[in-house]
Order: C-alpha cells, then sequence, then structure tokens
C-alpha cells in the first residue's frame, strides 16, 4: 500500500494554495517567538518549516499525531476539534520573503518533523517565552 506521505509535494505556481489540514499532514503553528525559539531547539531535527507573512511558524507533521497538544501560543491544524482548517502553503521555490516562504525548505530529507520532537521543543520555548525555567537550552 501507498504511503499518503509520498504523493503530496508543494504547490508550485507562483502564488501561494490553500490546502486542507488533515489530508497529507496537520500543522502546528507557533507564535514567532516561540517558534523562533522551537526552531533553534529542535536545529537539524526539523523538517520543513512555514513561515507566515506576518510571523508564525508552522511545521508539518503526520495527521493525528498533535491532536491533543495543549501548548501555550501554539494551535494545531488538523482535523481531531472536526472543524476544517487549511493552510496557506507557498510554492517549493519560494524560501525568501517578503511574504510567506519556506522557512526551511522542502526536500527529500527535510518534509515532516517528528510530534514529539516538535511538542518537546515547543513546551520549552513556550516556558522560556514566559519567564519560566524549564530547563530550555539556548
Amino acid at each position: 500500500m501507498m504511503n499518503r506521505l509520498n504523493l503530496w509535494t508543494p504547490p508550485s505556481g507562483s502564488d501561494i494554495t490553500v490546502l486542507p489540514t488533515g489530508r497529507w499532514w496537520d500543522a502546528v503553528r507557533a507564535s514567532a517567538a516561540v517558534g523562533e525559539h522551537a526552531l533553534r531547539l529542535l536545529g537539524p531535527e526539523s523538517g520543513a518549516v512555514i513561515q507566515d507573512r506576518h510571523g508564525p511558524l508552522y511545521w508539518l507533521v503526520r495527521t493525528g499525531t498533535a491532536d491533543r497538544w495543549d501548548v501555550r501560543q501554539v494551535r494545531v491544524l488538523g482535523t481531531a476539534s472536526g472543524v476544517a482548517s487549511y493552510l496557506g502553503v507557498p510554492p517549493a521555490h519560494r524560501t525568501t520573503r517578503p511574504g510567506t516562504h519556506w522557512r526551511i525548505p522542502i526536500g527529500p530529507d527535510r518534509y515532516l518533523t517528528d510530534a514529539a520532537l516538535l511538542r518537546g521543543a515547543l513546551m520549552l520555548a513556550a516556558g522560556a517565552d514566559c519567564g519560566q525555567d524549564e530547563g530550555a537550552r539556548p
């Protein structure tokens, strides 16, 4: 049986394409401050990341792996709530500002982020952003 994840590629046009979450992947949205910190914590373990033109970062994760998360300044876009969610996805070639772009470009070795690693990094980043010492690494 072919894995649905292998069938998806970013849009190839010149503009953002609005795609449903929960079909090929779920998206995890983090505020700019928390997202930047989590990105540093994840380092090379991060999969592809979309940066919204307004600052938030979005990681793509396997569908259903982040359904019950409760992390400050983080929102999971998927189908668990029963409400449809959508994500604006830039074309693969859009890797710089201005506008929504791939902060970490998608590629054969950079696609989905491991949800457990991402959750840990986001929890540390959210705690650090709120001034809590949760053992966050620099």
